[in-house]
């Protein structure tokens, strides 16, 4: 009975193989070994249902509960141990800043797009009612009837 148990609990030398990066896999899919990105951008792509327990309280750890909607993960080892638990579930994104890093105002105006990329959508500020002339912007002609389609001349 014990030589049963041992055969079955050791594993044969030679099976296990240490994962070793390739160049090839940085030409593959992209990233640069020496400057890796800091961020990813963490989505969701497959059910948790009919999934061991261990998976589905990792997802909940990450916050991605609901499927497609993005999340941001520093790329820190602890966090990418927890990927690589469920990295069949997901899709994992370096997060791209095109117009660079948002200030603290910025941040209110900031949409994440599915690509990874950050992107300040700006707002236009009003101007002072002061600066703007007394005739510019109302129309002499203007009424609510023209508009309407009532015509002053059947009434």
């Amino acid at each position: 009975m014990a030589g049963i148990l041992c055969s079955i609990v050791q594993r044969p030398p030679g099976r296990l193989r240490v994962f070793q990066p390739s160049p090839a896999d940085h030409e593959k899919y992209g990233g640069d070994p020496q400057h890796p990105h800091k961020l990813h951008v963490v989505t969701r792509i497959k059910s948790i249902k009919r999934r061991p327990y261990w998976e589905k309280d990792t997802i909940k750890m990450l916050g991605l509960e609901k499927a497609h909607t993005p999340q941001v993960h520093k790329n820190i080892p602890s966090v990418n141990a927890k990927l690589k638990v469920v990295k069949h579930l997901i899709r994992i994104k370096p997060l791209k800043l095109p117009q660079g890093l948002p200030s603290e105002e910025d941040m209110s105006n900031t949409c994440l797009k599915s690509t990874g990329e950050l992107v300040v959508q700006w707002r236009l500020n009003p101007i002072d009612q002061e600066a703007i002339p007394e005739g510019i912007g109302r129309s002499k002609n203007f009424r609510r009837d023209s508009v309407l389609g009532n015509s002053v001349a059947a009434n």
